[in-house]
């Protein structure tokens, strides 16, 4: 058996472990399916690419568990048509798979060397849907707000009021939220009436959400 296709067919086990544990629908799973995990990691961590674990990445930051990357965006319910706006970066793992979901990704990185690394990787798979900007993550990007979603990959003490008021009515915000080692994923809805509802998805483990509207450094 080549590379390749050991790595195809380890990434088609861990979609088909996601699909039995009901981690997200047909449309979420199929992006997984296509989106190459390998790619966004470094070469000492290759061979754990499709392993259902966080990995570490440049910066002291992480590459997110597949399920909790499935769970997150199944939450965000992207349509083809919505404009999402991602924070924290990382990688550029959980960017490609809201490209290939969304019209238009705008990701705010707050690492210039991460957000080098993402654009560079991003481009060399064909996403030209998705753009990448160095800035305060925290503080939202408002120079291309509103948002029809919006999804944090890294955990806030509280729901920022800066990314609540880049959200469309009728938009979702999907987040961690709590202290710096433990928190809940919080579903923020905004209905037409701009009338905000949270509801939990269970506890989750996220590296700190570093500014202005986050934690200090």
């Amino acid at each position: 058996m080549n590379e390749t296709r050991g790595w195809e067919t380890a990434q088609s086990r861990l979609v088909d472990a996601l699909r039995r544990r009901g981690a997200a629908g047909d449309a979420v799973l199929g992006v997984l399916a296509r989106v190459p995990r390998d790619v966004f990691v470094g070469e000492e961590q290759r061979h754990r690419a499709f392993e259902d674990e966080a990995l570490p990445i440049a910066g002291g930051q992480t590459i997110s568990q597949p399920a909790v990357v499935a769970m997150m965006t199944e939450a965000l319910a992207v349509r083809p048509e919505h404009h999402v706006l991602e924070i924290g970066t990382g990688s550029g793992y959980q960017t490609a798979v809201l490209a290939e979901l969304a019209s238009e990704v705008v990701s705010v990185e707050r690492k210039p060397e991460l957000a080098e690394h993402a654009r560079r990787v991003l481009a060399y798979l064909g996403y030209r849907n998705a753009r990448v900007e160095v800035g305060d993550g925290s503080l939202g990007w408002p120079d291309a707000a509103p948002y029809d979603s919006i999804l944090v990959t890294a955990a806030s003490p509280a729901v920022p009021v800066h990314l609540l008021e880049q959200l469309k009515p009728g938009g979702r915000l999907v987040l961690p939220v709590g202290g710096r080692d433990d928190q809940e994923l919080i579903v923020v809805t905004r209905d037409a009436q701009g009338n905000v509802t949270e509801r939990s998805l269970g506890p989750v483990r996220f590296v700190p959400l570093i500014g202005a509207q986050g934690w200090p450094e």
